[in-house]
């Protein structure tokens, strides 16, 4: 084994991995809604009075679908939670069981700042109250459109609006909505904010009166809507708002959340104080008190045969019942039962046969609910391990500013020690440097309070889409959640593409990389200042740097990002690649080593430490290194006789001399079993070459086998003989000619050769007891020419026999 530095080699096989860490499991959607589950139920309990917590079994994916599973209604077994390659919608959580609190900001509109109130879904996939729409209307003249505008270069509004190019979420003539860059005149009003920041701006003339509800009245002509929320406008169309598509899904998570939100149920019938209820009737739909139900729902006549339940199941019962079927929005009367691929939106029949969809590609409205319920089922499992990494995280954190706070109160008690032990001359000084010492300390907690605080804004926004994308997932209306499955999807994948930018990293460390000197005199107090003189961090493995090839690895580390103690050097350590003890393979200064000489088709593990004059710093992660299983080599023309001709990528060997010339392979072997093959390319007057193994210190000019560095078969066109030490044994029958094939066969493990030629064993084992390192050999002159072929199994005539044997 030697080690040498350089870059890795153009080709990487592939690493183990890091050792005792657990591989990547692959996982469908069950998966992923069982690891956000998972994660969730794990924060459940800190909400939970003690009372409430005890007697409670921990919640597990399974006993949520079992639990769904039992009087909910499903025809599938209790404990699936995926039924079909979809996820169950009607009631795979418990209520009291998924934390529904941080999901709020999510279902309050951008405008308001309330709780959506029939909310409309906007082309760019946001959500707006329809009555706010209305309110944050403009109204553009008819004589200049937005594109006329844009061309004379008139002013703009007071939005500062992103270009027209891109803006447009659809086409004109796919969606019937234009995009809009700008107004042609400012409202003539000033603008108000809403309670939630976003600017409003009233209607230029106001609405005509109308009997009609806000929700209905008549939009003006040539009105212009613009998202509060990622500011594309577009004008409406002569259906006004309602050409946009109700969002059911949204209206129902926040009936569910704010029902949660209720601490118990009242009875309905009570006429002053509203007592709590302690059952509803199925049949009447009616929460009563007990004194109510004795007075109004007696159990006899009719009433017997009503089912009365407790409240908290009759509230679940609520939420299942059967919600309107979704009609389309532009054909009123019909129900949607297809799904344009091209739109991505639910469409009706009329809008296949007389539409702007008849051309369009188009799925089966169910083969696209589960699908895309799939889809963000997929994407929560991304993000839930975004999560947990984010609060595993967070606890660091307040680790760090505990650890932060003891060592600063060590390092002060060490320091003041220190100073108390000098003349009090030295007293003045000691108080610069104890603010120097706060002064860190200070910055060290304000730079891990800053990051904690960041941190957990971004958890909290990142656990309410979560339980938001829970909740819709939990719908049971196919229609409604296409409508908004595209925009749920592309958040949760931004959201953990964002927690993948160094999010998870620390910014400060807990050192205090201070260290006092004290041994200078009264004289040297003025220049007193602290020196870093500690050891240096753990080195940092980089896995995708590091790579083997045949038996040869290439290794590469880094110190830590915020380590400022500087190393010395380095030591790499290799076991033996049999699970033994660490060897040094390298010491120096460079991050990158290249071992050569390792055993093939065997395992290493690999580890660094740094080092500088205090001392040795901790090893690093073991990395786990898998050398190949077969030997790919060539001829070695630095340690060929000078008169060997070399080609193709020294594959093919000659000679220039009628004297036998020895050439040797680059590649040599102590352990394991290896065989190759030599094909004659050219065999003219009958001579004799030699092929086999031998040391590296062979004769070169001399027959392969004439000294005791080589083990070699010598053939003729007739019989062929074994040769080492200059001594010819087991003289076989059978020769070469040109487009023979001689097979040399090198078992490390039984320390034997064996030779082939076209493919049957020449003679018997022709060594045996054969111990140390072997480079491929062949002996030949101006009369023979072989070509080298490497990597291939072993013959199946050696295998059968070596098994009986």
């Amino acid at each position: 084994m030697r080690a040498s530095l350089s870059r890795p080699p153009p080709n990487k096989p592939l690493l183990t991995g890091w050792g005792g860490t657990r591989g990547a499991g692959g996982g469908g959607p069950g998966l992923a809604l069982g690891a956000a589950v998972r994660w969730l139920t794990e924060r459940a309990p800190h909400r939970e009075s003690a009372p409430e917590r005890r007697g409670k079994a921990p919640l597990t994916a399974n006993a949520t679908a079992a639990a769904a599973g039992q009087g909910a209604g499903h025809d599938r077994p209790a404990g699936h939670l995926i039924s079909s390659g979809f996820i169950c919608s009607r009631r795979c959580f418990a209520p009291s069981q998924v934390p529904m609190e941080e999901m709020e900001e999510e279902l309050k509109c951008p405008v308001c700042g309330s709780f959506y109130r029939e909310p409309i879904i906007l082309p760019c996939s946001h959500n707006i109250c329809q009555a706010c729409a209305r309110n944050i209307l403009v109204q553009t003249p008819e004589s200049e459109s937005p594109q006329s505008r844009r061309a004379s270069g008139s002013g703009v509004s007071d939005y500062d609006y992103l270009d027209l190019d891109k803006m447009s979420l659809y086409s004109e003539a796919d969606s019937g909505y234009g995009s809009y860059g700008g107004f042609a005149s400012a409202p003539t009003t000033p603008c108000q904010k809403s309670p939630n920041g976003v600017r409003v701006f009233p209607p230029a003339m106001p609405p005509p009166a109308t009997h009609l509800s806000p929700a209905l009245a008549p939009v003006p002509r040539n009105s212009c809507i613009t998202c509060p929320q990622c500011h594309r406008s577009l004008i409406l169309d002569d259906r006004g708002l309602r050409g946009f598509p109700k969002n059911r899904v949204l209206e129902g998570v926040i009936d569910r959340y704010q029902q949660s939100k209720a601490a118990a149920l009242k009875c309905q019938l009570c006429e002053k104080a509203p007592k709590e209820a302690t059952v509803m009737c199925e049949q009447c739909d009616v929460f009563y008190c007990d004194p109510c139900r004795l007075r109004c729902h007696p159990p006899r006549g009719p009433l017997a045969k009503h089912r009365l339940v407790p409240p908290a199941q009759g509230r679940v019962s609520r939420r299942l019942s059967p919600r309107k079927v979704s009609t389309c929005t532009d054909h009123e009367l019909e129900n949607h039962s297809m799904y344009c691929v091209q739109c991505k939106m639910p469409v009706c029949y009329q809008c296949l046969e007389e539409g702007k969809h008849s051309s369009h590609e188009v799925k089966a409205l169910g083969a696209m609910w589960k699908l895309h319920k799939n889809q963000l089922s997929q994407a929560l499992n991304g993000l839930s391990d975004r999560a947990k990494e984010a609060k595993e995280f967070l606890v660091q954190l307040r680790n760090m500013v505990q650890q932060i706070q003891e060592n600063s109160v060590e390092f002060e008690a060490c320091l003041v020690a220190q100073c108390d032990a000098l003349i009090d001359a030295l007293n003045r000084r000691k108080a610069q440097l104890l603010a120097r010492v706060n002064k860190e300390h200070e910055h060290k907690l304000k730079v891990v309070r800053d990051q904690i605080s960041h941190c957990t804004v971004k958890l909290r926004q990142t656990t309410g889409l979560m339980e938001y994308c829970l909740e819709v997932i939990k719908e049971n209306d196919p229609s409604g959640f296409l409508q908004i499955s595209d925009a749920l999807i592309r958040r949760v994948h931004l959201t953990e593409d964002q927690w993948g930018k160094g999010t998870l990293t620390p910014r400060m460390t807990t050192d205090f990389d201070l260290s006092l000197d004290n041994s200078p005199l009264l004289q040297s107090i003025h220049q007193l200042d602290f020196v870093q003189m500690k050891i240096p961090a753990t080195p940092i493995l980089q896995l995708e740097e590091c790579c083997t090839h045949n038996n040869s690895a290439t290794l590469s580390w880094k110190q830590p990002p915020l380590s400022t103690v500087p190393a010395e050097g380095y030591i790499l350590e290799l076991d033996d690649g049999n699970g033994g003890q660490f060897r040094e393979v390298y010491v120096g200064k460079e991050t990158m080593c290249t071992v050569d000489g390792l055993h093939f088709n065997s395992t290493y593990n690999a580890r660094i430490k740094a080092f500088n004059k205090t001392g040795v710093s901790q090893y690093s992660k073991t990395l786990v290194l898998q050398t190949s299983e077969v030997a790919w080599f060539a001829f070695d023309p630095g340690s060929a006789h000078s008169d060997i001709i070399f080609s193709n990528d020294n594959l093919t060997v000659t000679c220039s001399s009628y004297d036998d010339r020895v050439v040797l392979g680059k590649t040599g072997f102590s352990k394991g079993v290896h065989y190759w093959e030599l094909t004659v390319d050219r065999y003219d007057n009958h001579p004799d070459p030699a092929f086999g193994v031998a040391r590296a210190n062979v004769m070169k000019d001399v027959m392969l086998g004439k000294d005791d560095k080589a083990w070699a078969m010598y053939v003729d066109n007739n019989r062929s003989w074994f040769m080492h030490n200059n001594s010819h044994t087991n003289r076989t029958e059978g020769g070469i000619t040109k487009g023979a094939t001689i097979g040399v066969l090198l078992d490390l493990n039984r320390k034997n050769l064996t030779f082939f030629i076209n493919d049957d064993q020449q003679g018997p084992i022709a060594f045996e007891n054969v111990e140390g390192l072997f480079f491929p050999a062949v002996s030949l002159n101006r009369n023979v020419q072989v070509t080298l072929h490497t990597g291939l199994p072993v013959p199946d005539c050696y295998s059968s026999r070596a098994s009986i044997a």
